[in-house]
């Protein structure tokens, strides 16, 4: 019965969402709920008929009621027992009750690092900096003509920006404050410290095409400015939604002018921060947080918030509903029990509790009736092509073969059909293999191939350099994904990667025994350094190699580097199909045997046998460990290629070349 009486934009969240509650999918039948929606968004009568007559003709139609199906497995979930919760600092299974979160603050501040926490003095907790007085938060530009989406035309120009599509990546705008206090806020010595939130962002996400939680944002940002509370100028705050309907029904309500004096300023259509595209705080912030060495958080309604992803310099990430991200960029702080603690002190000098300005459903719902109208989805999307003629005017080549250009930094011929050959070579034993990193647990396809800003003493950046790009026109590496030679000196170039080859330091370095085994260097030069001496790679992990979003550069990269295998305690089930896709060989260890166990740090020869002959799906192979003193140990572990399909790709150097020679003969 809940399910069934679940709005559709509140089922879209929850089924859009199943890789942060462990699920494939989430799944929600084709009901009446579903038909209004077609109708809701200006679908035509025919098509919302056909709909409906089809799933009925095919028993498909309607949320069943108990004791209609036998299920295998049945979960009961008392829906009074569901409360607001948020999710993080480090990723976005990590669960935690909205009143528990300043106390799991506190307790992640003295955790070990090795335990996910951060391995502080707690009589560190309350130390606080002030930000210098030539602190400038950039409202000027914000309010310069033209700059609907937070650019003036020449910065969106310069950064390729698409602000209507679904893919654009924008740099937000630097750090806030509320137009009305801009003259008289500007140069006020702000108080930061450990927990103070210094990035809130309403980002494009499932989250941003949910009308409720939109409009909720709203209301509460409504009521907070009526109350008298603000935001302080040090939290760079945007709005970024994931369609222009948003916009739309947000000015019908008469609710975005409150969004916009919190800060919450559109900012572009597509993924902003969620993806990494935060854009850099304001210089004094950032040289604060450093100096001190702050864990400054980020709130954001995106659903991926591992390291480093959205900000560098942010080491504490929470996920949550749009009108939480107001509640949290008013309150300035994630240390904080919303439930009893007040946001801030009204113009009344009283204080002003989250329960004291959050809407009501009914008030939402009337809302969303007069504001959401079937007209404004046929308006914005009828003609979609011809609404973007910044999008239509870029020249593309054409032609039956891409035409490559030599010059480009964004678009690059890869190099995965070098040296192709007709028919596959056979597999060979991977011998004397050295190791290009050894990562503990719950390592991510963000730590593998992160997302975000390029640093410009990374290898990445030094690239770019060397090719005439400025640093501010490095971008992101997302949106460099074209680009082979930018991705695979970022794989593994996470700044908060610890490669247990060097204990106690993070980023993407480490041992080149080629030369000094002292001798800390980035992963990228270590990995040229081995493959001109052909010497073939292997990288192990922990429980859990390859969470995260399912990025194919963290597969590709991988390979590009020379690394022939990744031998792991467990794998993320895409990361490792996409492991074989690349041709790398993922395998794991036997139950209770570890890098860690074995004792490995690097200095070690590896030799993996057993790949001669017939594979066969999950088989045993045998793992020589040479170690420094040459003595040598083997031990077994199993061959995480678990299809016959997967088998002919690995066989064939990868699905790349299989499908070609597929196409080929």
């Amino acid at each position: 019965p809940g399910a069934a009486a679940l709005p559709l934009p509140d089922r879209a969240t929850i089924a859009n969402m199943a890789p942060e509650y462990g699920a494939t999918m989430g799944f929600f039948p084709v009901d009446h709920e579903s038909l209004a929606y077609l109708r809701q968004t200006g679908r035509p009568d025919s098509t919302i008929a056909l709909v409906g007559d089809y799933f009925k003709a095919q028993n498909l139609f309607g949320i069943p009621s108990e004791g209609q199906i036998d299920y295998s497995v049945v979960l009961p979930l008392d829906l009074a027992t569901v409360e607001p919760a948020v999710a993080g600092p480090k990723r976005p299974q990590d669960r935690v009750p909205l009143h528990h979160l300043g106390r799991r603050f506190t307790e992640l501040f003295t955790l070990p690092v090795a335990e996910g926490g951060y391995g502080r003095k707690a009589e560190e907790l309350s130390f606080e900096a002030f930000v210098p007085e030539s602190f400038s938060n950039g409202a000027s530009a914000r309010h310069e003509g033209g700059a609907q989406n937070g650019f003036t035309p020449n910065q969106a120009q310069k950064h390729d920006t698409n602000p209507a599509t679904e893919d654009a990546m924008v740099d937000e705008r630097p750090s806030t404050v509320a137009p009305d206090t801009a003259d008289s806020q500007v140069n006020e010595r702000q108080k930061i410290g450990h927990g103070s939130v210094l990035i809130a962002a309403i980002t494009s996400c499932t989250n941003t095409s949910n009308p409720t939680v939109m409009l909720a944002a709203g209301l509460l940002a409504k009521r907070a400015v009526e109350r008298g509370l603000s935001v302080d100028p040090v939290v760079k705050a945007s709005l970024a939604p994931g369609s222009r309907v948003v916009t739309d029904y947000l000015n019908k309500t008469g609710l975005q002018p409150y969004l916009d004096q919190l800060g919450f300023n559109l900012v572009g259509y597509g993924c902003t921060t969620c993806i990494g595209n935060s854009g850099p705080l304001a210089a004094p912030v950032e040289d604060t947080v450093l100096k001190h060495d702050l864990i400054a958080a980020s709130v954001l309604s995106g659903n991926r918030n591992f390291e480093a992803r959205v900000h560098q310099s942010i080491k504490a990430n929470f996920l949550m509903s749009p009108p939480l991200v107001v509640a949290f960029a008013l309150a300035g702080r994630v240390d904080i029990d919303l439930t009893s603690e007040p946001l801030g002190t009204g113009s009344d000098g009283q204080p002003v509790f989250l329960k004291d300005i959050w809407p009501s459903l009914s008030e939402i719902r009337n809302l969303l009736q007069s504001a959401l109208q079937p007209d404004v989805f046929r308006r914005l999307y009828d003609d979609f092509a011809g609404q973007n003629p910044a999008w239509n005017e870029i020249p593309a080549p054409t032609g039956d073969v891409y035409a490559w250009d030599p010059q480009s930094t964004y678009i690059h011929e890869p190099p995965f059909f070098q040296n192709f050959s007709p028919e596959p070579r056979a597999p060979s034993d991977i011998i004397d293999a050295r190791a290009l990193g050894i990562f503990g647990d719950s390592v991510t396809t963000d730590h593998i191939s992160p997302a975000g800003s390029i640093k410009k003493n990374s290898p990445a950046g030094q690239h770019l350099l060397s090719r005439g790009v400025a640093p501010e026109d490095f971008n992101s590496y997302g949106s460099r994904r074209g680009n082979d030679e930018v991705m695979t000196r970022g794989t593994f170039a996470n700044v908060r990667i610890k490669n247990l080859m060097i204990p106690g330091v993070e980023g993407g370095v480490t041992r080149n025994f080629l030369g000094n085994p002292l001798d800390i260097v980035p992963i990228y030069d270590a990995a040229e350094a081995y493959k001109k001496a052909g010497i073939p790679l292997i990288v192990f992990g922990g429980k859990e190699y390859g969470t995260g979003s399912s990025r194919d550069w963290a597969a590709k990269g991988t390979a590009l580097l020379g690394v022939r295998a990744v031998i792991a305690e467990s794998f993320e089930r895409i990361h490792r199909s996409n492991l074989v896709g690349m041709g790398v060989l993922p395998c794991c260890f036997e139950e209770g045997t570890s890098a860690v166990t074995l004792g490995l740090n690097g200095s070690e020869r590896f030799t993996l046998r057993g790949l001669t002959g017939d594979l066969r799906p999950r088989q045993q192979l045998n793992l020589e460990i040479k170690a420094a003193d040459n003595s040598v140990r083997t031990i077994p572990v199993i061959l995480r290629i678990d299809t016959p399909i997967e088998i002919e790709y690995y066989r064939h150097g990868g699905i790349l070349p299989f499908v070609l020679r597929q196409i080929a003969n």
